[in-house]
């Protein structure tokens, strides 16, 4: 793995590591590893931001929606992207034209947000896999419950789903606290898996890594395939869903033998009856900000 993607990978594990830190646990020098991020952050290649995780938000309905199309999606992509509850639009290469992940806070709310795209035009048809369980996900973070907030960390979130590196020094001075009492905050934040704070890196055109969705139906028990997943870097996300496939992941990697290399290991476990993959050709959308108040 080169130094760019070992230093995307630190950062979607803790997108607040110093230099310091990523140099030390990726045996890096500190001068390689500042310069570098300093460039992947500059020119766009990767965002870190904050996420708030939807358990908070009340959105406990997670959906995605694989969207055929009759033509050009160009319009529809752009309608997709203005709604509120869709956190990811992605034009992709496979039967569908174009998928979306939505959470809304209700199964209602979702039946009312599927008949509104299937009314959209340029809409053919739509399949739905609602998530039971996200096993992996870079903006999950678990929130347990029982966890109050104030208005300073409101104004702490909203600034770090903006920038998620930004110093506690800036942070301190947009919200009128010492730059101690500020960690602290956004270290309790993330102790109660309110906000993860994680890396988004441009895939498709214009990206340094091409990305597949897969859907897998399985025979028999999934904690093989579930674990043969989960310990791979190079995939991103992971859910048992209800619908057409029993689970669903997000693959990553710099080339297409690197995709097709992870699809034939997985095709390769006695659990799997059947798996299907559909190209990320441009993500159009991936926006996981709130507005808090």
């Amino acid at each position: 793995m080169d130094v760019d993607a070992q230093l995307v990978r630190a950062l979607q594990h803790d997108g607040r590591a110093t230099y310091q830190e990523m140099a030390r646990s990726l045996d890096l020098p500190r001068a390689v590893v500042s310069s570098r991020l300093r460039d992947l952050l500059s020119s766009g290649t990767v965002r870190v931001v904050a996420a708030v995780d939807p358990g908070f938000l009340g959105q406990y309905v997670i959906a995605h929606v694989s969207i055929a199309a009759s033509g050009p999606v160009q319009q529809l992509a752009d309608h997709l992207k203005e709604i509120g509850e869709a956190v990811l639009v992605s034009a992709v290469g496979g039967s569908h034209a174009l998928i979306a992940e939505v959470r809304v806070g209700s199964h209602d709310e979702l039946y009312e947000l599927l008949a509104w795209i299937r009314r959209q035009p340029g809409v053919a048809s739509i399949e739905t896999l609602i998530y039971t369980n996200v096993i992996k996900g870079l903006f999950i973070s678990r929130y347990q419950g029982g966890a109050t907030i104030d208005d300073v960390d409101i104004q702490l979130i909203e600034i770090l789903q903006r920038d998620g590196r930004a110093s506690y020094r800036d942070l301190a001075h947009d919200v009128g606290l010492s730059a101690t009492a500020v960690r602290s905050r956004v270290q309790r934040l993330l102790d109660l898996r309110i906000i993860k704070i994680s890396a988004v890196e441009a895939r498709g055109a214009g990206g340094r890594q091409i990305s597949m969705g897969i859907g897998v139906n399985l025979q028999g028990d999934d904690q093989e395939v579930v674990d043969l997943l989960h310990d791979s870097q190079n995939v991103e996300f992971i859910a048992r869903t209800v619908g057409r496939f029993d689970l669903v992941a997000t693959l990553a990697s710099e080339t297409p033998s690197g995709l097709l290399n992870q699809l034939e290991q997985l095709k390769s476990l006695g659990s799997v009856n059947h798996a299907e993959g559909w190209l990320h050709l441009e993500v159009i959308k991936e926006d996981y900000a709130r507005r808090m108040a």
